[in-house]
């Protein structure tokens, strides 16, 4: 008894003479560690490396509903070199930042709808592409018809904090002309669901009328680049328009929400009295797809992969996906994936191949 007293002792004793030692050295060992972060990291760019062909990066997987791992709606299109954002919902901005993405090589925005999780990451956006490039013009940013109001909002916004930028840091390092975004408005031809709206480089889009009311205008893009394709399905219901826009698409990302899993959720506001997210939760469903019939949209359309994204209701886990996909693997005969922020889908140009990889 008396040799374990004294050999717990020595371990007593040594390991507060180690945590004594550890603290003294702790903020030489912290500022090293930080400064090869610092050389590891500043100036990253995740982009370079890849492929010619087109990529797609989910910067955002959510939803309005709060998620700890998910950003709200938010996808970088990667086409050669040139840089495009679909959606910016809230974290989209921070996410493309820590997958290495430059903010400053954006080259335009396309919003689907006008919906506030799909635009409230739109200030750090248009402010860090800013900062980090010394852009001197705006951001285009691409959306039907009200777009302008959209824009004109944030710039009003953000008007007196790029003053202060400005004064701060002086014109050469933010050009007061690169602030902010422009509006690019479009509407889509009378009698038609879809129209190219950009065709520059080498890479076409698309914008593609979807069913989201009573949300209207409401699109869809597809992106072509090289004989590659992506789809992005906005917020819709299961929709004719996109199955047929996404004919021979290799990749679909499509909204989903499982109205199994919403509809507990609604159950529980009920039995805790909170009326208004009930009725919320139940209003929902009517408006988006499910993943049986992303699935049923997908098979339709021959698309070879299917991303699943703007996960309604949130999941704590990767357990709960297959509770979340529910019938869909059965209705949908690719490769189906519950997408997660930070995901890297790339389509190298003269290839079929798909490559499913990790920036965060």
């Amino acid at each position: 008894m008396r040799k374990r007293t004294m050999a717990l002792v020595a371990v007593a004793a040594v390991a507060l003479i180690s945590g004594i030692a550890v603290k003294s050295w702790q903020a030489e060992i912290g500022s090293a560690l930080f400064e090869r972060a610092v050389m590891d990291r500043v100036g990253r760019d995740s982009s370079a490396n890849l492929p010619d062909g087109l990529h797609v990066a989910l910067c955002g997987t959510g939803s309005p509903l709060p998620s700890p791992d998910r950003a709200g709606p938010c996808n970088v299109v990667i086409a050669g070199k040139r840089i495009f954002i679909v959606d910016i919902g809230e974290g989209g901005s921070r996410n493309i930042s820590m997958m290495g993405l430059p903010l400053s090589k954006v080259e335009a925005l396309f919003l689907t709808h006008f919906h506030s999780d799909h635009i409230d990451g739109l200030g750090p956006l248009l402010m860090g592409r800013w900062t980090s490039g010394s852009a001197t013009s705006p951001l285009p940013i691409y959306g039907e018809t009200g777009v302008e109001k959209v824009v004109a909002g944030f710039k009003a916004a953000y008007e007196i904090d790029d003053g202060h930028r400005i004064a701060h840091h002086g014109p050469s390092i933010v050009p007061p002309s690169g602030a902010g975004g422009v509006a690019m408005p479009f509407s889509l031809p009378a009698g038609s669901d879809r129209a190219v709206i950009y065709d520059q480089g080498g890479l076409r889009v698309t914008a593609i009328q979807v069913d989201h009311g009573p949300v209207k205008p409401a699109l869809g893009y597809r992106f072509d680049y090289k004989g590659r394709s992506i789809v992005f399905s906005g917020d819709t219901k299961k929709s004719a328009s996109l199955i047929a826009a996404s004919k021979g698409a290799d990749l679909l990302v499509h909204e989903a929400l499982q109205p199994k899993l919403v509809n507990m959720m609604s159950a529980g506001f009920e039995q805790k009295g909170i009326k208004n997210m009930a009725q919320i939760t139940k209003d929902i469903l009517n408006y988006h797809a499910s993943p049986e019939e992303a699935a049923e949209s997908a098979q339709e359309a021959g698309v070879k992969h299917l991303v699943l994204s703007h996960i309604v209701p949130p999941l704590p886990s990767k357990f709960f996906n297959p509770a979340f996909v529910g019938d869909a693997p059965a209705r949908y005969q690719g490769p189906l994936t519950v997408g997660e922020d930070g995901m890297l889908f790339s389509l190298p140009a003269g290839s079929g191949e798909i490559k499913q990889s990790k920036l965060k």
